[in-house]
């Protein structure tokens, strides 16, 4: 049995596909300590290394290690050379699981949330902390998220997800990110989603300095009219084109805001610009609006080459650090063993998946109408069909016909969980692929 962490300085955290530090400054915050930090954008692990020597000097503590590479390339790290890390942390490459990525899910080489997994099953953390889009909570991926409990419950953890939006924790945008938190069995019970925060900070009360700063006269005007939390940063890729704030739904909200989406701005409008202006966000607003605001949440993202579509995507791909220091506060204290046992984290979750759970517990071909009465009617047949046609993007179905009547039965799941013979292989040795992680 895992002792409980008596204090912060026991709390030592692996992060995986880190970027350039959102998610590592928040966990910082709750206490936890990095060893090391994986990431394979080389301007993005620049800036985590800076600021996380920075931190560690300031603490007193040991340098961490920033690895840069492919996160699943044994040459890069290996996680047995981990185990006893309190938390392995990370955000997993978000387009198998978005909209504009097709939500391919497992057929997506870019996907590494199961290969995220086996990786905890490697180094035997005490909590797992993974982070991802809002597609990934979409009845499409219903299978695939039962698929990820099961693992980590063989593995001996209990798992369960949380949609969180960032403008519950002091974040002025939307920013919805789906949570997955998975911790060993002696330490769940300990454990409680973070509550919401009461104040819901503003566009305009966010950066109303910084757009004021050159003096233009039209800024308090515009903070009184940007009174309300923007629409999601899009961060976007390589391979997309310069920053700019996203898709033209999500521009057209900017538009509202008082906000010119089409780029990013060198500064903020000086003291001759009209004052009915539409301004553009500078980086340093972005990083605001992203959570990087306040004491304690300073970021230096200047590289000294003056880049700014590159920090912009820095930004802009980040896990908001207040989201990430709520989330990493609830599980040092569950860690820690704090108050009296809530019992309850993973049971009865609402992102499981029954017709998935009626397949695996199969052990052989079973029909719509046997699946149906598996699950006591809850579900219709074209229901249940449905279901399985979602299942069957991510899993092998083999079907097999009975007379007039189709059976079914689970197969393999098609997921890159580290197998050597796996399609990402060959695709990721190409730019190809390495351009269009994000």
């Amino acid at each position: 049995m895992n002792e409980a962490k008596t204090s912060d300085s026991d709390l030592t955290a692996v992060e995986i596909c880190a970027g350039a530090g959102g998610q590592s400054l928040g966990l910082h915050l709750a206490g936890f300590r990095h060893t090391l930090a994986v990431e394979l954008d080389r301007d993005a692990a620049a800036t985590l290394e800076r600021n996380l020597s920075r931190l560690a000097t300031a603490d007193g503590q040991p340098q961490p290690l920033i690895a840069i590479g492919d996160v699943a390339d044994e040459s890069v790290w290996k996680p047995e050379d981990h185990r006893g890390v309190s938390l392995l942390a990370g955000g997993v490459p978000c387009p198998p699981f978005s909209l504009a990525g097709k939500q391919l899910g497992s057929s997506d080489e870019r996907d590494l949330f199961a290969w995220a997994v086996e990786a905890a099953g490697r180094m035997q953390p005490d909590a797992v902390l993974l982070e991802n889009v809002r597609g990934l909570s979409m009845p499409r991926f219903a299978g695939y998220r039962q698929a990820v409990l099961d693992r980590f419950t063989e593995l001996g953890y209990r798992a369960d997800w949380r949609l969180l939006e960032a403008k519950d924790f002091g974040v002025p945008q939307l920013r919805p990110r789906f949570i997955l938190v998975a911790l060993r069995d002696e330490f769940a019970p300990y454990f409680a989603w973070p509550e919401p925060t009461p104040a819901v900070q503003t566009v305009g009360s966010a950066v109303y300095d910084l757009m004021a700063a050159n003096g233009w006269p039209g800024a308090e005007a515009w903070a009184r009219n940007a009174h309300r939390v923007a629409p999601t940063i899009v961060g976007g890729s390589k391979k997309h084109g310069g920053p700019d704030l996203g898709p033209t739904r999500a521009k057209r909200e900017w538009l509202s805001l008082g906000v010119d989406g089409l780029g990013i701005a060198d500064a903020a409008p000086g003291p001759d610009v009209p004052v009915n202006f539409m301004p553009k966000l500078t980086n340093e607003m972005v990083a605001r609006i992203q959570g990087w605001s306040g004491p304690g949440y300073e970021w230096d993202f200047r590289d000294g080459k003056g880049r700014k579509t590159a920090t912009y995507r820095q930004i802009g791909n980040a896990f908001p650090p207040p989201v990430a220091r709520a989330i990493g506060l609830a599980i040092a204290s569950a860690l820690r063993k704090d108050g009296q046992p809530l019992g309850n984290h993973g049971a009865g979750s609402q992102y499981r998946d029954e017709v998935y759970r009626a397949l695996r517990d199969q052990t052989g071909f079973i029909s719509l109408a046997g699946l149906r009465k598996t699950l006591g009617g809850t579900f219709t047949e074209d229901e249940i069909e449905r279901r399985i046609a979602f299942i069957r993007r991510d899993f092998e179905i083999e079907e097999r016909r009975r007379g007039e009547t189709m059976t079914f039965r689970l197969g393999q799941w098609r997921a890159f969980r580290g197998q050597v013979d796996h399609a990402r292989h060959a695709a990721f040795a190409t730019e190809r692929l390495r351009s269009k992680i994000s």
